[in-house]
């Protein structure tokens, strides 16, 4: 005996069920470009109007990442179409219906010439990212401008050594010059502290992808500069325990809370915080404003106390932030307010928040074992992003038609021609 199905019994197709994965992808896709547009108006606005610098945050690139929990680069891209949305409102506009991606735009953003929203806006129509990166670089960079010759001389120095110090309000710029021996003796110094500052930010920060904006920004050579003059006073003070001339001296008057560096200029008060928080003191004995005697010299943090804090916050206490050399004992509640120099009113924090505190730009606050990190507006901060459940309907965009996925004939493609000025004779 033998049984055939009905002949209107659903067949199962395998392209059937791949034709409605397919279609439910591209109406996602279609809401998630939408969803991306408005974020990214959401970034510009707060780039126009710097808002982003109440946050603590380095840049915006590192408040996107925090804050949406994409990686350095996605936050890179949704920064560089904020920034361009004026240049390529066409491209925004496709990116608005759903119909171009974000990653579509950001590299048009990154790279196109100004005037050339209409030619990528259709060309990204049914591009792909790499054809649309293949395309921007066949198209003409603008020849810069010739510019006269200069005036060919040639100076000889020869064993002479300058440093020439200029300060101003703000900062302090110093000019060196150097014989080639003596200059190599400081490249090579400069790139060895520089590569050992690299190495530990690494290890530090190994996970790039969990890379929040509480970070301290990369290493640069300035840093390496300032770690070979911190190397050399820790090498001078061994050598010589009572010397005074590589200290950074600064003269307090606690009664009206006014200080300068030693025949330096006056500091501000998150400066005169900021050294007092960590450091070495003498008490001097005045009458009538003339100093007649000295006391003990003291160092605020003992090492058993150091050590405390040290196995209590291994890294910077604020949160997303894994440094973990370097770190600075913190008052809470600050020294010259009569803080108590004790483990409860005391956290360690990296040198690059410990400045963003004193600026006023975060602020600490709390016992040291439960501290609480706020920013400008009094926000706290945590190392997690703002995402959440949606309580709205998702935006009404089309389908995303995406690239036709043919491969490009670049022979018969007509770059973009940026414009060029007529040549002045």
């Amino acid at each position: 005996m033998s049984s055939t199905a009905p002949l209107d019994a659903p067949v199962s197709v395998p392209d059937q069920c791949l034709g409605v994965l397919f279609d439910e992808l591209a109406q996602l896709q279609g809401q998630r470009n939408a969803i991306d547009s408005r974020i990214v108006e959401i970034v510009a606005e707060i780039d126009r109007d710097g808002l982003w610098g109440a946050t603590g945050a380095r840049s915006v690139e590192s408040l996107v990442a925090w804050k949406t929990g994409c990686s350095p680069g996605n936050a890179k891209t949704i920064t560089t179409v904020a920034r361009r949305l004026d240049a390529f409102p066409r491209c925004a506009q496709g990116l608005r219906d759903g119909v171009l991606s974000l990653d579509q735009v950001g590299v048009v953003a990154q790279r196109a010439s100004e005037g050339s929203d209409e030619h990528y806006a259709a060309l990204a129509g049914c591009a792909t990212v790499n054809q649309l990166r293949t395309a921007l670089r066949l198209e003409p960079r603008p020849q810069p401008d010739r510019r006269p010759e200069p005036e060919r001389s040639i100076t000889e120095i020869t064993e002479i050594t300058e440093i020439t110090e200029i300060t101003d309000e703000q900062s302090t710029c110093w000019k060196i010059t150097l014989p080639h021996i003596d200059a190599a003796k400081v490249d090579t110094a400069l790139q060895s502290h520089l590569d050992a500052l690299v190495a530990e930010w690494k290890h530090d920060h190994h996970d790039p992808d969990a890379e929040t904006d509480q970070a301290p920004p990369f290493p640069t050579l300035a840093e390496a500069f300032l770690r070979l003059v911190d190397t050399s006073w820790d090498t001078e003070v061994a050598r010589r325990p009572h010397g005074q001339h590589t200290t950074v001296v600064m003269h307090l008057d606690v009664q009206d809370r006014a200080a300068c560096l030693h025949l330096g200029p006056m500091l501000t008060d998150a400066e005169r915080q900021y050294l007092a928080c960590d450091a070495t003191y003498e008490t001097w004995f005045t009458r009538d404003g003339q100093p007649f005697g000295t006391g003990r010299t003291t160092r605020q943090i003992s090492r058993q106390l150091r050590r405390a804090l040290e196995h209590r916050h291994p890294t910077c206490a604020v949160p997303g932030c894994g440094a973990t050399r370097g770190l600075h004992a913190h008052h809470i509640a600050h020294w010259e307010d009569g803080g108590p120099t004790e483990l409860s009113n005391l956290v360690m924090v990296c040198p690059y928040h410990h400045r963003l505190h004193h600026q006023g730009t975060i602020t600490i606050t709390g016992p040291g074992d439960a501290i609480t990190v706020t920013d400008t507006t009094a926000q706290e901060l945590n190392p997690g992003s703002l995402a959440r459940l949606p309580n709205r309907p998702s935006p009404d965009a089309p389908p995303y038609p995406g690239p036709t996925g043919e491969k490009a004939d670049w022979k018969r493609y007509n770059p973009f021609q940026p414009y060029q000025p007529p040549a002045h004779n």
